[in-house]
């Protein structure tokens, strides 16, 4: 039986698999026509990646008001590989104001070009290359708007700090009412160009804004470079787009970090204009950094938090019987089916951090139960125990439907809510689901989702075989935030779906780092919202030494 693991493990090259690059690519748009004589567009772009000649949606944009030439803060961050063609669309569309949906939408444009056009030219030395098109529309009949998409290779730290702004005393730039401040953060590029890191939400009719907290990698930030200049500037929002300048500053994330100490660092926010212009000129207001948080995945796993990893796996009926050669479960003596590649994939990563060297597995089709057949101690010794446990039970078993996952969510949520009340970073919990169909109970698993959002738990979704998974977007939401069937979003983003066919010709073990990619950050997204910090850290955290 270790034949299978190893031929398996040898097929998705575990034991010799290739780094593989991120890239960062941010959007801007120009020319965008205005919706109507009196209202600007409120463009969105959503990044499309092509797989087996169809299109599916990877990310999107915020959505920015009244603005015909947007540069938006967010920032997709994809997975390049030299060796492959990877097709990317970028679509434009204006969205209601009424609703971020798509639906409603009005399509203004797209690009489609590879991420190796995109990507052209990236060395070793972290740079930048810009490519800029005109949007197409129905037809592929060329407009006036354009899109310019610009790549970046991260530096390798993918560590995230936590921000918080505030501002006091701001210049009132409105006649008949106060400022509606709003701040943006750019970073200032080795060749002189600015690259926006963050935009803050509006705060209206406010001269002392206090604005939300936001996460940003230190990559994004400063490109790992802690003395890299940041250029941060104050504008006062306006319906038409013309916003008005109030002041800016500049700073570093080595100047930040002298607030994790509980100290509150600020500047004043100076209009040059002014500067010349008046002579008793002081300031146009001061800009507060009130916080500045950072633990990274590892500062939890090194303090103690172990990794619960579960395993659920579908035996409906529409796999096909096991003993015929064009099943999903058929297995050959050396060539392993793709359940068993998904899973070593998966599982040789999460077994490390795993409390001990044992795997849960609990199989679930209409109900759940044991794959070892033991349900009192439904555990396996590590991932090979998974794959000798799945092999000996396949003859013993009868495939049927339907394919439901619910059950499973809510059995594993049950574990991760003993956790939750400990109030310690001691556990956390990751299902991976192999299904080869769109799911049955899709109403009750987006209830146990969101519930499962307030928990210290992550869900992987693998999608196996050829059935078609496009209703899995739902687990997206239309306005990119999953619901319960009763309106209420999640908490936090904590669902990861793949189809497995999206990886058959990909780099070794690219499914394992595309599946994988958003555990850590979710894990410190859930003890940081918590206000739970590393065990064994506290005379640690503020003399943490920061290596730029």
């Amino acid at each position: 039986m270790s034949n299978i693991y190893e031929s398996a493990a040898t097929t998705l090259g575990l034991f010799n698999s290739p780094c593989l690059t991120k890239v960062e690519l941010r959007v801007a748009c120009k020319g965008i026509s205005d919706r109507d004589a009196l209202s600007k567009p409120d463009p969105c772009v959503v990044l499309k990646m092509q797989s087996h000649g169809q299109w599916f949606e990877v990310d999107r944009t915020e959505v920015i008001r009244s603005s015909i030439s947007p540069v938006f803060s967010k920032v997709f961050t994809v997975d390049y590989y030299f060796e492959e063609v990877q097709r990317l669309r970028f679509e434009l569309h204006d969205i209601s104001s009424n609703h971020n949906g798509l639906k409603e939408a009005d399509f203004q444009g797209a690009m489609e070009c590879t991420l190796g056009q995109v990507n052209a030219h990236l060395t070793e030395i972290v740079s930048q290359r810009k490519l800029s098109k005109a949007l197409l529309k129905q037809g592929n009949t060329a407009g006036k708007s354009s899109i310019t998409v610009t790549a970046e290779e991260l530096s390798g730290n993918d560590d995230y700090v936590e921000l918080a702004f505030s501002a006091k005393k701001l210049d009132d730039k409105d006649f008949f009412s106060k400022s509606d401040p709003f701040l943006e953060i750019f970073r200032v590029n080795d060749d002189g160009t600015a690259s926006l890191v963050h935009r803050t939400e509006t705060i209206m009719n406010n001269l002392s804004p206090v604005w939300k907290s936001f996460k940003v990698s230190l990559n994004t930030l400063c490109s790992g470079h802690h003395e890299r200049e940041l250029k941060c500037t104050v504008w006062d929002w306006d319906s038409n787009g013309k916003h008005d300048f109030i002041g800016e500053f500049q700073t570093t994330f080595k100047e930040m970090k002298a607030a994790m100490d509980g100290k509150q660092i600020q500047w004043e926010c100076i209009n040059p204009k002014y500067q010349v212009k008046k002579k008793n000129y002081r300031n146009s207001g001061m800009v507060i950094l009130t916080l500045c948080k950072m633990h990274s995945f590892l500062d939890y796993i090194m303090g103690g938090c172990q990794i619960q990893f579960t395993v659920a796996i579908d035996f409906t009926a529409s796999n096909g019987d096991p003993r015929n050669s064009c099943s999903l479960h058929y297995i050959h003596p050396y060539q392993p089916n793709e359940y068993l590649k998904a899973l070593i994939a998966v599982g040789e990563i999460c077994q490390d951090y795993d409390s001990q060297p044992i795997n849960q597995l609990i199989n679930h089709v209409s109900h759940d139960f044991a794959v070892n057949f033991d349900e009192d101690n439904p555990e396996c010794a590590g991932i090979q125990g998974v794959v000798e446990a799945y092999q000996n039970c396949l003859p013993k078993i009868q495939l049927y439907g339907p394919t439901n996952i619910a059950p499973i969510i809510q059995k594993v949520a049950d574990s991760a809510s003993e956790e939750m009340h400990t109030k310690e970073a001691m556990e956390y919990f990751i299902l991976l689901i192999l299904t080869d169909g769109v799911i049955t109970d899709m109403a009750d698993t987006r209830e146990a989702i969101v519930h499962a959002s307030h928990l210290p738990m992550s869900v992987i979704i693998v999608g196996i075989g050829s059935a078609d998974f496009s209703d899995m977007q739902m687990l997206d939401g239309d306005d990119g935030i999953l619901r319960s069937p009763k309106g209420e979003p999640v908490l936090r983003d904590i669902v990861q779906f793949v189809p497995f066919r999206n990886f058959k010709h990909a780099s070794p073990a690219a499914l394992a780092k595309s599946v994988l990619a958003e555990v850590p950050n979710q894990v410190v997204d859930y003890y940081n919202g918590k206000g739970i910090k590393p065990k064994c850290l506290s005379n640690f955290e503020s003399s943490r030494a920061f290596s730029p």
